[in-house]
């Protein structure tokens, strides 16, 4: 037995309470710190127990190869005993266990799993593993193994940074649209509503509790309508109508529609379809913006009214030459045919006779240094009328011409010889 205050051969033999089978224990020291354990089952009929050599050759490849796989795995992958002890493990659980700690038996547990249930064939769970300040996640899997269970641990590094992204741009979003002054209602593939903003109760006034019970899209509209925020249409099938072709429009493009509502508002309802076939709404208001656009088109035409009610001929040329605005009183003087100054020249030289007023007068609309042309004169306009015009420069680089009738000349027009008379065209 060797030195017997510290044995380097210790042999003992026992029985199983299992099934009586009688086991026999060796302990040999090997020097350099090794020691070699041997359990023998020492029943007759097991110890003559022979497989063939094909057999014993496959078994031995196939042990091999799933040696090899488990511990060329980058996922870590161990056993553990009904004491939660980790009994076995891979290659890359112990590499990974050598970084925290130095090796025992049993080996170090390295990450916290929730508890599991005994019933239960499969479960997953997320866990980290904190190393020198450093997070390390991973996705784990587990099953039961007899008594014991078996657990994965595949790395999620990436899944959680992707999504810490999408919580931190979702969270952006949110802000972004609770900022909005546009009321915002998006809609999943079921037409429920998925999201909506602050803008959406003021503009709408529905209470957050119906926008908070995730309402369908036809239910939202006759809420609306309940509340009078929608155009009110002649009776109920007509308005089912127009919901179903608010949604398809929104759907399958981009739409918009104004809603006069009962009340004197108007909204804007725009429809763009998103993916996976949801569907956002955005409302706006632009009363406002309506009553603006009334007064403007009432100012505008409260001044062509007063344009066309001058004596004066007026016209406004752009700074390429096209022709802006004319009053009616030019048109009934030169037509309304002409689109720019070359046109127009082109088409006074039909109906009058050109002399040096005339000529002028296109010197002063052609030359864009106005510095040395003559902003004034006369021409002897058609039926021989004697016109006096002017060109003066206004905002915009556009330029605007007057033709003014000579009033003596209005109640007589002299008679004009063959040739142009010197005293009809001159500086006015």
């Amino acid at each position: 037995m060797g030195n017997p205050d510290r044995p380097n051969r210790i042999e003992l033999t026992g029985s199983n309470t299992t099934d009586s089978a009688e086991i026999r224990l060796l302990v040999e020291e090997l020097g350099r710190d090794l020691t070699r354990i041997t359990l023998s089952d020492m029943r007759p009929d097991r110890s003559g127990i022979s497989v063939d050599a094909l057999s014993h050759h496959a078994m031995v490849e196939e042990l091999e190869l799933l040696r090899h796989a488990l511990d060329n795995t980058p996922t870590m992958i161990w056993r553990q005993d009904a004491r939660d002890r980790v009994t076995w493990a891979n290659a890359a659980y112990i590499k990974r266990a050598e970084t925290v700690t130095s090796l025992g038996w049993p080996l170090p547990r390295l990450l916290d799993l929730p508890e599991t249930g005994a019933e239960t064939e499969a479960e997953f769970s997320r866990a980290k593993l904190e190393i020198d300040g450093h997070t390390f996640w991973f996705d784990c899997y587990s099953h039961e193994y007899g008594e014991e269970r078996i657990f994965f641990a595949l790395p999620a590094d990436a899944a959680v940074r992707a999504e810490r992204i999408l919580r931190e741009f979702v969270q952006t979003l949110t802000k972004t649209f609770a900022a909005l002054h546009v009321g915002l209602a998006i809609f999943d593939r079921q037409r429920n509503l998925q999201l909506f903003n602050p803008a959406l109760i003021e503009l709408t006034g529905l209470p957050v509790e119906i926008l908070a019970a995730r309402p369908r899209l036809a239910d939202f509209l006759d809420q609306l309508r309940e509340r009078r925020m929608v155009p009110e249409p002649k009776d109920y099938r007509s308005w089912r109508k127009r919901i179903s072709n608010l949604e398809a429009a929104a759907a399958s493009g981009h739409h918009v529609e104004e809603w006069s509502l009962p009340g004197g508002q108007t909204h804007r309802v725009t429809g763009c379809p998103h993916p996976d076939g949801a569907v956002a709404f955005l409302f706006e208001d632009i009363t406002s913006e309506i009553s603006m656009t009334r007064e403007f088109r009432t100012e505008l035409m409260l001044c062509k009214t007063v344009l066309d009610g001058l004596d004066d001929a007026l016209a406004v040329f752009g700074p390429g030459g096209r022709l802006v605005l004319s009053n009616q009183a030019y048109r009934d003087l030169w037509g309304d045919r002409a689109a720019t100054v070359l046109d127009a020249i082109e088409g006074w030289q039909t109906l009058i006779r050109v002399g040096p007023g005339f000529d002028a007068l296109c010197e002063r609309l052609l030359t864009a240094d106005d510095g040395g042309a003559r902003s004034n004169g006369a021409i002897s306009g058609p039926e021989g009328r004697l016109i006096g015009w002017s060109v003066s420069q206004i905002s915009g680089g556009q330029r605007m011409l007057r033709f003014r009738m000579n009033e003596a000349v209005k109640a007589a027009p002299p008679k004009l010889a063959d040739d142009p008379l010197p005293n009809a065209i001159g500086v006015y």
